[in-house]
């Protein structure tokens, strides 16, 4: 796999970072705090570190707040002490990373609060940067969330396209059949749009979820009744901070959210030279 830290550094810093080189004393040393500006939760903060150690590994860097931890605006979340150069010049991929991935964490934990109290769990999907998926969905968990698949590789997930390709509901339990017998511990999800396909897909034996695609709240607390608790329900579409709380009431077990990763604003840090 590669590493995004080192690609991050290679596009902004490249044949080298010009204004550290002739505007800065090569031997100046200072310490410098990265500090939130706003409230929110904390992610990113590996990252962030290991920008500091790969611009030089000379610098003293430590963190005084963790991933998940609830920020106010003032607080600090790194303390680094080195050469001045060094840390200007990784200033900037540091608040990236830790703006970027903290930004998911606080979104993820404000739908997560909005289903307090509810048997729903909030999904993420692969609707993520390309290159930082693992990162955004660590993010995710760090502000209370629950991590769907995490590519192509570890879940199966029949969705409409899948479907229309062999509509034959024999065919489809054939190939369930098949699949578990050469994977028997990855979960299996099917992609509903009607509830007459929520009804089809619960006469299937090995299938682990379904996917409530686009429902309305009437179609998804029926679905709910006809799966008397057989297998997961996963509600998507239509899914924001207004409506998810009514999603979740229905009665479904998960509620994924593509916004998460592909709608977070960023939260705002800095860093200033003490």
């Amino acid at each position: 796999m590669h590493d995004p830290v080192a690609l991050a550094l290679a596009e902004d810093i490249g044949s080298g970072d010009l204004t550290a080189a002739f505007f800065i004393d090569a031997d100046a040393k200072s310490a410098a705090r990265i500090f939130a500006k706003e409230p929110g939760i904390l992610a990113g903060i590996h990252p962030a570190i290991e920008t500091f150690h790969q611009v030089d590994p000379e610098l003293r860097v430590s963190t005084t707040r963790q991933d998940g931890e609830k920020l106010e605006r003032g607080d600090t979340v790194l303390e680094i002490f080195g050469k001045t150069a060094s840390i200007v010049t990784g200033e900037r991929v540091a608040l990236n990373f830790l703006q970027r991935l903290s930004g998911i964490a606080t979104l993820t934990s404000r739908y997560v609060a909005a289903v307090a109290g509810t048997r729903a769990r909030i999904l993420d999907t692969r609707k993520t940067t390309p290159g930082l998926r693992m990162l955004e969905k660590e993010a995710v968990k760090a502000g209370g969330g629950t991590n769907h698949r995490i590519g192509l590789f570890d879940m199966v997930m029949v969705k409409d396209n899948h479907l229309l390709a062999n509509a034959n509901l024999q065919h489809l339990e054939r190939a369930v059949a098949h699949f578990k017998v050469e994977h028997p511990h990855i979960r299996i999800e099917l992609e509903a749009d009607t509830l007459e396909q929520v009804a089809a897909f619960l006469s299937l034996r090995n299938v682990d979820v379904i996917l409530l695609d686009n429902m309305s709240l009437e179609d998804l607390r029926q679905a709910v009744k006809l799966n008397a608790r057989r297998v997961l329900l996963e509600a998507s579409g239509g899914v924001n901070l207004e409506t998810v709380a009514e999603i979740a009431a229905t009665g479904v077990d998960f509620i994924s959210v593509g916004a998460l990763t592909h709608s977070a604003r960023a939260m705002d840090f800095s860093l200033e030279i003490l």
